[in-house]
């Protein structure tokens, strides 16, 4: 039963479009216009058929009583008039007989007629007077309240769409400026006009546009600051550390030089990839583009890195080429296998199916905040060794060469770094034999990898 209530829940749901403002306040214009048409149509026809009724029915009685005066004098009665005329309502008949004069509109030969009776010696003295010209000028009241309000709803839904497109426009400007922050183009700003003349008064949808403004712009020299800062330090170390590496030679052979000598080799890998993410960070880098078969290439890395990691090609098919950046797209293989090596549990397994590499190990996985939210520098969970920037440069090399890196956690347990490549589709009228060969993007010499 709560199955299939949830069922028809969901299948009740409403459009995507009318959770919008626009559709909200088309909506709520749209009832409290109608609410306003109904109650002023309704007071305006209830005070004129009022007044339109009263009028008859004051002709009506007179032509009674000058009626009555004929019929007491023993004189012949007026046209329309009689004692219980046909067509005379049952009920004012009633009314009249009880000894009462009143008054009735009703249908008479298909017309609408105002009815007027007095008592008579037991019966009805009845007249009538035509109430067609009153009904039609109750019936066009009534149209033209219809059309009025019509019209007024449609301009005020006219009016009221353009003003509340205007201040939707500009919310969804301010959103897509804020998505655009979010992906990192921190130049991004909204510029709301009424931001910019403190003179003018800002309404909310200007407030949040100028404090969207703002953080944007704290957060640029934040970040900014910060990539200066690990700029600077990078460079500044580099001098000492080759002066450090030149003196660690220069020691007697054995084990204290050799720690020494390892510590300085670190110490130097981890400025490198200082200065690395600092260019990352800047978003200057440019990618030599070409294209290359990725089994192969992946091959290479692997036997590259000197790990025993085992490698896997999906299909049959022909060879799956992708436009990409080699040196880069080495970097960040080589980065994955490191890592899944490094902090994973063997076998480590770098599997090319189609244009996506999959690098997996079989150990605890990836941490929960690097698997919702990417790598973060110098953040590293569970005792291991490492400053996390490993796969952070991975992950920015993957963006600077449009590729798309996701880290997962397998569900039988252990690491998964998925990387999406932009597959190539030659044209039609391209020559067969351009980018064949080994597959090194035209026959270039394939560069060194870079550890």
């Amino acid at each position: 039963m709560s199955r299939r209530a949830a069922a028809g829940r969901r299948g009740l749901r409403m459009p995507a479009w009318t959770a919008t403002l626009t559709w909200k306040s088309a909506v709520f214009i749209t009832v409290m216009c109608c609410v306003l048409a109904a109650l002023l149509g309704v007071l305006v026809h209830t005070a004129v058929t009022r007044q339109t009724v009263g009028h008859a029915r004051e002709k009506a009685l007179a032509r009674l009583a000058d009626v009555t005066a004929a019929y007491e004098a023993g004189e012949a009665l007026p046209p329309r008039s009689g004692i219980d005329p046909p067509g005379l309502p049952a009920s004012l008949r009633e009314l009249a007989v009880d000894g009462e004069r009143g008054t009735m509109v009703a249908e008479s030969l298909g017309r609408p007629t105002m009815w007027a009776a007095a008592p008579a010696d037991g019966h009805a003295l009845a007249t009538r007077i035509d109430y067609s010209q009153s009904a039609r000028t109750i019936n066009g009241l009534d149209g033209a309240i219809i059309g009025s309000s019509l019209l007024a709803i449609g301009a005020t839904l006219l009016a009221g769409g353009f003003a509340v497109t205007r201040v939707t426009r500009r919310l969804h400007q301010t959103a897509r400026v804020a998505r655009r922050i979010g992906a990192g183009d921190l130049d991004a700003r909204v510029n709301d006009p009424r931001t910019a003349d403190p003179t003018r008064r800002q309404d909310e949808v200007a407030i949040v546009a100028g404090a969207l403004d703002t953080m944007a712009s704290a957060l640029q020299r934040k970040l900014l600051a910060e990539q200066r800062f690990t700029a600077d330090v990078a460079h500044e170390l580099r001098t000492p550390l080759t002066g450090l590496s030149a003196a660690a030679e220069l020691l007697p052979p054995g084990r204290p030089s050799e720690l020494v000598q390892d510590r300085v080799r670190t110490m130097r890998a981890l400025t490198e990839d200082l200065l690395e993410i600092s260019r990352l960070d800047t978003r200057t880098e440019q990618v030599d583009l070409d294209v290359y078969e990725l089994a192969p290439l992946a091959r290479r890395v692997v036997s590259a890195s000197g790990t025993d990691t085992e490698v896997g090609v999906v299909g049959d098919g022909p060879p799956v080429r992708v436009e990409t950046d080699r040196r880069r797209l080495e970097r960040v293989l080589g980065n994955l296998i490191s890592n899944a090596h490094r902090h994973g549990r063997p076998p480590v397994v770098l599997t090319v199916d189609g244009p996506v590499v999959t690098v997996r190990d079989h150990g605890g996985g990836f941490p929960d905040y690097l698997a919702e939210g990417g790598p973060q520098r110098f953040r590293t969970e569970g005792g291991s060794k490492g400053h996390g920037l490993g796969l952070t440069i991975a992950a920015g090399q993957a963006r600077v060469m449009g590729a798309r890196l996701v880290f997962e956690n397998a569900a039988d347990g252990g690491a998964v770094a998925r990387l999406t490549l932009p597959e190539y589709v030659p044209r039609e009228d391209e020559d067969e034999e351009d980018g064949q060969g080994d597959g090194q993007g035209g026959g270039k010499e394939p560069p060194g990898l870079r550890s």
